[in-house]
């Protein structure tokens, strides 16, 4: 069967579901259990917002008249946004989708999209002021992801009101330095655009906020370098990208990793092994480099000498704090995963190794579910889900189908 095929078919079921249940919701108070196509945490949803939502809205309802300003200008979230902005655009344009961040309550402050989706958005009032919390606007991925701290996709109909039925979206939550949910940051499209590699795009650019929101915190002034290695890669310095090339990426994520520094013989070995490579080469490419961020990097014993934020070392630190949610969170996938340079490729094992251990080692099902998004023919992985996953937990259905198809693919 064809993805759209696919698609096509999962919508019909929805709409199905959607029209079997809503009215009996509506008219008796029930008719909502989740089973089917419906997924429990949706079911649920449904039941809270019909108290409030009319299935047959047009619309969004409208905060402050649409006047928003103020509130996105004194945001935390905007400084880190503003440095993603071409990011998103070309997302947006690229592939055909409406991005958009909100407020803790749910109010959109801010949208990039091209035109054609920026008029259709903007026909549901998904534009700065449009109100999108249950209350206001039923089932969606946005009031899921602030209702539970949790990326969250909602496709079709599984939106409560039915005008929504021709979308599908893709939302993480904003965590601030003290684990604050901040906002959301949300990718949306029409139902046939959906993809499975847009959640994963969603939570790379949450985590590159996040980093930015500590670097804000920890800021003392100087310039400040935000570096996004895991899974893809990504610098900024005070906001504004720096378009490294491979290799002077590889130089600062060992640098990031380890702030007391290299020697010069040690940064040479991590970046080349054995290979023949001329002293005039590798002082070229730091130099570059050092040019790149300004000066920040030392000369005798390299190490950089400015505040950075970086995923991997995040990572890290919240293992060390027994975080697993934290880590699992900035995770996005294995450092520099093109790298060849010994130095990475010792990092890459030890990041994968300690974030594979924190998994297996913890009680919660949440953890090895989205490990196991990442890490697909993870078969251990999957079985530790189902172990403590319990018989009636719709969630056994997702590990169950992971684990036979890695079992297939060994």
């Amino acid at each position: 069967m064809s993805v759209r095929a696919d698609l096509r078919q999962r919508k019909a079921a929805l709409e199905g579901e959607w029209s079997r249940r809503v009215p009996g919701l509506m008219a008796y108070g029930r008719g909502a259990a989740a089973g089917g196509a419906l997924r429990r945490e949706v079911a649920d949803s449904w039941v809270r917002s019909l108290s409030t939502v009319d299935p047959g809205r047009d619309s969004a309802p409208v905060t402050d008249g649409g006047r928003v300003h103020p509130r996105w200008s004194g945001s935390p979230l905007r400084g880190p946004v503003d440095g993603l902005a071409d990011e998103l655009r070309s997302i947006a344009d690229d592939a055909g989708f409406i991005a958009a961040v909100t407020d803790a309550s749910g109010t959109i402050l801010w949208t990039c999209g091209g035109r054609v989706m920026q008029r259709r958005a903007e026909r549901v009032n998904f534009a700065p002021g449009g109100r999108w919390d249950e209350q206001a606007m039923g089932t969606n991925a946005l009031s899921l992801a602030l209702r539970t701290g949790r990326p969250s996709t909602v496709f079709s109909a599984e939106h409560l009101v039915a005008a929504l039925h021709g979308w599908v979206c893709y939302c993480a939550p904003v965590h601030g330095p003290d684990g604050k949910v901040l906002g959301v940051l949300d990718l949306s499209t029409t139902w046939d655009r959906s993809h499975p590699l847009a959640m994963s795009t969603v939570r790379t650019l949450v985590a590159t906020v996040e980093a930015g929101l500590r670097s804000d915190e920890h800021g003392t002034g100087a310039a400040r370098l935000l570096l996004r290695c895991l899974g893809a890669q990504r610098a900024l310095r005070d906001g504004v990208p720096l378009p490294l090339p491979p290799r002077q990426m590889e130089i600062l994520t060992l640098l990031a990793l380890e702030p007391e520094g290299f020697s010069p013989e040690r940064l040479r070995t991590a970046l080349y092994g054995d290979r023949p490579v001329t002293a005039s080469t590798f002082k070229a490419e730091v130099s570059r480099l050092r040019r790149a961020l300004g000066g920040l990097v030392a000369t005798r014993t390299y190490a950089l000498t400015a505040p950075v934020a970086c995923d991997a070392v995040e990572v890290l630190r919240a293992l060390e704090r027994g975080d697993v949610t934290g880590a699992l969170r900035r995770y996005a996938g294995p450092l520099l995963p093109r790298s060849q340079a010994p130095g990475i490729a010792q990092w890459r094992s030890c990041l994968e190794v300690a974030v594979r251990e924190a998994v297996l080692a913890s009680s919660r099902p949440d953890h090895a579910l989205l490990y196991g998004e990442r890490a697909p023919y993870d078969a251990s992985v999957h079985e530790h889900a189902l172990r403590m996953l319990g018989p009636s937990d719709v969630r056994r259905a997702i590990a169950a189908g992971r684990l036979a198809a890695a079992q297939r693919d060994d």
